[in-house]
């Protein structure tokens, strides 16, 4: 059985190499938002744009990070993540329309004649109560899945096209306006959170600085499961689920843990993209999102945790360019670009620098 590739790689770079490049990144994601706030005519200054786009991927890494830990080291390929990330970004979008909207209901609501909060909205003003949304909605609906589909021993291809099937219901349902949750149009038109204007470049600097801080939160949690006891029999698990039951384990367990942790992390990242990106809607939940996680995952390197974030850097970059220049070919170039990597790089950009430094 082979150890995670993260540890491989900090053995041959040396752990004050792996510290230096860490920290410098580090460094770089810290001082956007202190560059932020210095005057427009600054030769320093970060603008709004480039804090949002780096605030959006940032979130798309935490994303990449959570799956890898239940696909690179579970070996359970999800396309469903998309529905984690968008229930997070929902139930933090519902309290940012009920500040909004002060005493009175939601615009949507307004607009469609609605005379009062439906039950699941109650509760939503409170900014505590939201956040504990944001971690539940996610995380429970997780647990039922996850409880079921281990329990049948569903693996493989079927559980990716049940995860995929689930994200696409939710999101058909959210399309429909009664559920009460804007419809295909959403939530947007943020003002305020906590009383903060939600467009001021000191709120939008907290708000990115506080994406920062659970990128790094989490990728250190990931780093330490993988190091501890759990991490190795994940990754038996992935290798060779027969032979850990042999062993006397009870893979159910592992699974459903790392599943539900997975899905918590995607809530708290969509929870951080709303009010940086300023809206949330059903298209997040598209099956579509899902499988460009993967890529992510797969153009860096599965089972690295490092590698996820340099995939989904260079693919929502290379996505911020394309939609731009050539928007129409974008899906062409992703399919491309998936295609490419499972030929010649099955494992990733990560495994290349490895085999780099091998040679």
């Amino acid at each position: 059985m082979n150890q995670p590739m993260t540890l491989t790689l900090a053995q041959k770079a040396g752990p004050k190499l792996s510290l230096a490049v860490g920290g410098l990144i580090l460094a770089v994601l810290l001082a956007m938002p202190l560059l932020h706030l210095l005057p427009a005519e600054s030769a320093l200054h970060v603008s709004a744009y480039s804090l949002t786009l780096a605030g959006k991927i940032l979130c798309y890494c935490i994303v990449a990070l959570a799956l890898d830990l239940v696909w690179g080291y579970a070996g359970l390929l999800s396309l469903g993540h998309g529905l984690f990330f968008a229930l997070g970004g929902y139930a933090m979008g519902m309290h940012l329309m009920r500040e909004s909207a002060g005493d009175g209901l939601p615009a949507f609501m307004t607009f469609l004649s609605w005379t009062e909060l439906p039950w699941y909205w109650y509760g939503t003003s409170s900014f505590l109560w939201s956040m504990c949304l944001v971690v539940l909605a996610p995380g429970l609906l997780a647990l039922v899945f996850g409880f079921f589909a281990f329990r049948s021993r569903i693996k493989g291809v079927y559980f990716s096209i049940i995860t995929q099937a689930l994200t696409f219901a939710g999101m058909l349902l959210f399309f429909r306006n009664e559920t009460g949750f804007g419809g295909n149009n959403g939530f947007t038109n943020f003002r305020s959170l906590l009383g903060f204007d939600i467009t001021a470049p000191g709120t939008r600097a907290v708000l990115f600085l506080c994406t920062v801080l659970l990128l790094a939160g989490s990728l250190y949690l990931g780093f330490r499961l993988a190091r501890s006891k759990f991490g190795r029999v994940l990754t038996a698990l992935r290798d060779a689920e027969n032979r850990l039951m042999f062993c006397g384990y009870d893979p159910r367990g592992y699974k459903l843990f790392i599943w539900v942790l997975s899905a918590v992390l995607c809530g708290l990242a969509g929870a951080l993209y709303v009010p940086l990106v300023g809206i949330i809607n059903p298209s997040e939940m598209s099956p579509t999102n899902s499988i460009e996680a993967a890529v992510w995952v797969a153009l860096g390197g599965r089972g690295t945790l490092i590698g996820p974030l340099l995939g989904a850097g260079l693919v929502n970059g290379m996505k911020s360019w394309f939609t731009v220049a050539f928007p129409e070919y974008w899906l062409f170039a992703l399919g491309a670009l998936f295609i490419l990597v499972t030929l010649y790089l099955p494992k990733g950009v990560i495994g290349l620098i490895k085999k780099d430094k091998d040679q």
